[in-house]
C-alpha cells in the first residue's frame, strides 16, 4: 500500500496535468524505490504541480534528488532543460515582460568555489579585472514567483508566458517594506511570525495561503485579514537584504555569512541566493534554458545527532578572532564520523554553557564544518583569557574574542602581511604564495620586507629577475601616491577598516591618531565605547611596528579635515554619492576619490538615502529605475562633471 495519500484538490490537479496516470498508479509510482527515467519525469512533473499549486506532496530535497536522478539517467531530458512550469487551470496566459528562469542549486561549499571558479574565468574571458568581481546574497524566498511591471503582476508560468494575478494587488496586497511597485521579479510571500501565531492551525503550511491570494474565487477571509494586516506582500528581490563583497571575502567567511543572511528576513526561505552583479559578466556568461550561469542557490541539507562535549579547544584565526571549536564524542552522521564541530563564538560558549560534558545537538549541511545547533544539555564553560598562539590579552569585540596582537601573534602573521599588500593596493607580486615563502625564511614584520635586499630575495628561492622585480615593486610603492586612511587600515586594526579610518582622519592626523584617547574618540560621529576601547588597543598593539613602517616614507595623500569641508563650496559636499558601469573620465575609483575630497559620502550600492547614482557605460533600465523609485537623483557621467564643474 502506497504512503500517499491525494486530497480532491490535488486529484484535480491531476487531472489537469494530462499525465495519463491514474491517483492511484501515481500514488505507488512515489513510493517505488526504483524509477525508470519516464517515471522519474513523471513523478516530477507531479510533485513540481502540487508544490506551484500550494498542495505539495514531497519536499524539496527528495525533489532535487529524484532531479539528480533523471540527470543521471536522461541528461538530455527535456524536463531538466526548461523551467519548471506552473499549473494555471483554467487561465489564459501572457507574455512576461522578461523571462524569469529557474536557479540552479549547490549544496556544499566545494560546489560554491566551483561557481566562483567559473566567475573568475568568466572575467579573464573578457579581460575583466579580478579584483572588480562583486557578488551579492540575498535570501531564496519560498514564496510565490511573480513580476511586477509596475501595471500588471504576473505568474511565472513556464518562465516566458505566465498568468495576470493583479487582483492581489486590488485585494490589498502590499509590496514590502512600504516599497513602490515595478521593482520587477519577487515573490508573494507571509510572515513567518504571523503564520506561526495566527493561521498555523487553519492551514497545512504558507503555501496554501500564497495560493490562495492569487485564486480567482473568492478569497478566504483569514488570508483577506492576513493581507489587510501586511502579513502577506509581495517581496521584489530588488528590496531584499543583501551582503555584497568579493570572492575571496565569501570563501574566507562563508559560514558566517550565510548564516546572518539565512536569519534575514521574517519569511520563509528555502536558500540563499548567490550572484555577480557585474553586468559585464553575467552578459559574457549568459544563460541555458533553464538557469543564469551567473547565479546559483545555495541550500541545505541537514541532518542531526545528539553528542557529547569532550573539550572547547581555542583557535586564534589568521584575522585575530579566537574560535571555540568543540571536540566532541565520535559520532557517525551523514555517512561520515565527526570528532570536532565549530561553535558559532564564545558568547555562544559562555551564555549557552557549551563545555565539558555538555550535550549539543550536532546538524551537518551543506557547509564545510559540521555546526551545533542546539545545546540539550549546558556544561560549565571554560573561556580564555590569553591567545593561544602569543599568550597576548584578548579582548571582546561583539561576540567574538580577539586577539589585537596584529604584529607579533604567529597565527597572524602571514595574513597580516597579505592584508597589507592588498590594502595597500599600489603594489604587485606579493600576494599569498609569495608571502607564505618569505615567513617561511623568518621574516615576520612589514618593515622586514622593506628591507630586503635582491640577493636575499634569490636566497628565499626567487629567480633574479622576479627578485628585481620585487625590490622595484617595493620602491614603487613608498613613491605612487596612496591615500593615508588606506595605509592605516592595511595594519588591519580590529574595527578599523577603511571607513573609519577615514572618519578618524578627517578629525586629526595620522601620527595624532596614535595619541588619541577613548574618551576623544567616543566624540567623534560613528564610534560608540566599545568600539572606541578596542581601536584604542589595536593601536596601541601595531604601534611600534607602524612608525617603523611609517618612517621608511610614504607618498600620502592627505585626509582632508572636516572642518575644511564644512567651508567648501562643494555642491556634493555631504552628499551620497554611488558610482556604477565603466566611466570614461577615469577609473571608478578616481572618481569615488575626487568626489570625496570634495566633502561627498561614497557608498556602493544604492539605499533610500542615496543623493546621487552616476552612471557610467552599460548600467542595466532596472537598476537605474530602482534608484528612482527610491527617490535617487540619477545622473550621467556628463550630468555629474557639469554639476561639480
Amino acid at each position: 500500500m502506497s504512503e500517499y495519500n491525494f486530497n480532491d484538490i490535488q486529484i484535480a490537479i491531476i487531472e489537469e496535468l494530462g499525465l495519463n496516470t491514474s491517483p492511484s498508479e501515481l500514488a505507488d509510482l512515489l513510493s517505488a524505490s526504483d524509477k525508470n527515467a519516464e517515471e522519474l519525469e513523471i513523478v516530477l512533473k507531479l510533485a513540481n504541480a502540487l508544490y506551484r499549486s500550494g498542495h505539495p506532496v514531497i519536499d524539496d530535497l527528495k525533489y532535487d534528488g529524484l532531479s539528480e536522478q533523471l540527470k543521471e539517467l536522461d541528461p538530455q531530458n527535456a524536463f531538466l532543460a526548461a523551467v519548471e512550469p506552473e499549473v494555471l487551470i483554467d487561465s489564459k496566459t501572457v507574455p512576461l515582460p522578461q523571462k524569469m528562469l529557474s536557479t540552479d542549486k549547490a549544496y556544499s561549499f566545494e560546489e560554491i568555489k566551483k561557481w566562483t571558479e567559473r566567475i573568475t574565468k568568466a572575467a579573464s574571458e573578457i579581460n575583466v579585472d579580478h579584483n572588480t568581481i562583486e557578488l551579492k546574497i540575498t535570501p531564496k524566498l519560498d514564496g510565490y514567483a511573480a513580476y511586477d511591471d509596475g501595471a500588471i503582476l504576473y505568474t511565472r508560468g513556464d518562465g516566458t508566458r505566465g498568468q495576470d494575478i493583479t487582483r492581489a494587488f486590488e485585494r490589498g496586497l502590499k509590496i514590502a517594506n512600504n516599497g513602490e511597485r515595478g521593482l520587477g521579479p519577487g515573490e508573494i510571500v507571509i510572515k513567518k511570525s504571523y503564520f506561526d501565531e495566527v493561521l498555523s492551525d487553519k492551514f497545512e503550511n504558507s503555501r496554501n495561503i500564497q495560493a490562495a491570494i492569487i485564486a480567482e474565487k473568492k478569497i478566504d477571509e483569514d488570508v483577506q485579514k492576513a493581507i489587510d494586516d501586511g502579513a502577506c506582500v509581495f517581496y521584489p528581490f530588488l528590496e531584499l537584504e543583501n551582503w555584497i563583497g568579493n570572492i575571496e571575502e565569501l570563501l574566507s567567511n562563508f559560514e558566517n555569512i550565510l548564516e546572518k543572511m539565512w536569519n534575514a528576513v521574517d519569511y520563509d526561505i528555502d536558500g540563499l541566493i548567490l550572484e555577480t552583479t557585474n553586468e559585464p559578466i553575467k552578459a559574457h556568461m549568459g544563460a541555458t534554458r533553464k538557469f543564469h550561469r551567473w547565479q546559483i542557490a545555495f541550500k541545505v541539507n541537514d541532518e542531526s545527532a545528539e553528542v557529547e562535549v569532550l573539550k572547547v579547544v581555542p583557535q586564534t584565526s589568521r584575522t585575530g578572532r579566537v574560535s571555540p571549536v568543540a571536540e566532541l564524542a565520535p559520532t557517525k552522521l551523514s555517512g561520515a564520523t565527526l570528532s570536532r564541530a565549530t561553535v558559532h563564538h564564545y558568547n555562544m560558549v559562555k551564555t549557552n554553557g557549551v563545555g565539558p560534558g555538555a550535550i549539543i545537538r550536532l546538524v551537518r549541511s551543506g557547509l564545510v564544518i559540521p555546526k551545533i545547533e542546539e545545546v540539550i544539555k549546558p556544561a560549565e564553560p571554560e573561556l580564555p583569557e590569553n591567545c593561544p598562539s602569543c599568550n597576548a590579552h584578548l579582548i571582546w569585540e561583539a561576540d567574538h574574542l580577539m586577539c589585537p596582537n596584529k604584529s607579533d601573534c604567529p597565527a597572524q602573521t602571514e595574513n597580516t602581511l597579505i592584508h597589507f599588500f592588498k590594502t595597500l593596493g599600489n603594489i604587485d607580486g606579493f600576494g599569498p604564495k609569495v608571502i607564505e615563502k618569505i615567513t617561511n625564511y623568518g621574516v615576520k614584520h612589514i618593515h622586514e620586507i622593506y628591507e630586503i635586499p635582491k640577493y636575499k630575495f634569490v636566497g628565499f628561492g626567487f629567480g633574479d629577475k622576479t627578485s628585481q622585480n620585487l625590490v622595484d615593486q617595493l620602491k614603487a610603492s613608498r613613491e605612487i601616491e596612496i591615500e593615508d586612511w588606506r595605509f592605516l587600515a592595511a595594519f588591519g586594526v580590529s574595527r578599523l577598516a577603511g571607513g573609519n579610518c577615514e572618519k578618524l582622519l578627517q578629525h586629526h592626523s595620522l601620527v595624532e591618531l596614535f595619541d588619541v584617547s577613548v574618551e576623544q574618540m567616543v566624540q567623534i560621529d560613528g564610534f560608540a565605547q566599545l568600539s572606541a576601547e578596542a581601536i584604542v588597543e589595536g593601536m596601541n598593539n601595531v604601534r611600534e611596528e607602524f612608525f617603523k613602517v611609517f618612517e621608511l616614507g610614504f607618498n600620502l595623500a592627505i585626509t582632508p579635515k572636516l572642518a575644511d569641508r564644512e567651508n567648501s563650496e562643494s555642491p556634493i559636499a555631504d552628499a551620497v554619492v554611488v558610482f556604477t558601469g565603466a566611466m570614461q573620465q577615469g577609473s571608478r575609483g578616481d572618481m569615488e576619490k575626487h568626489a570625496k575630497s570634495l566633502g561627498a559620502k561614497v557608498a556602493k550600492s544604492v539605499t533610500g538615502k542615496t543623493t546621487y547614482l552616476v552612471t557610467g557605460e552599460k548600467v542595466g533600465e532596472t537598476k537605474i529605475n530602482a534608484a528612482r523609485d527610491k527617490g535617487v537623483k540619477v545622473l550621467t557621467e556628463q550630468e555629474y562633471l557639469d554639476l561639480i564643474g
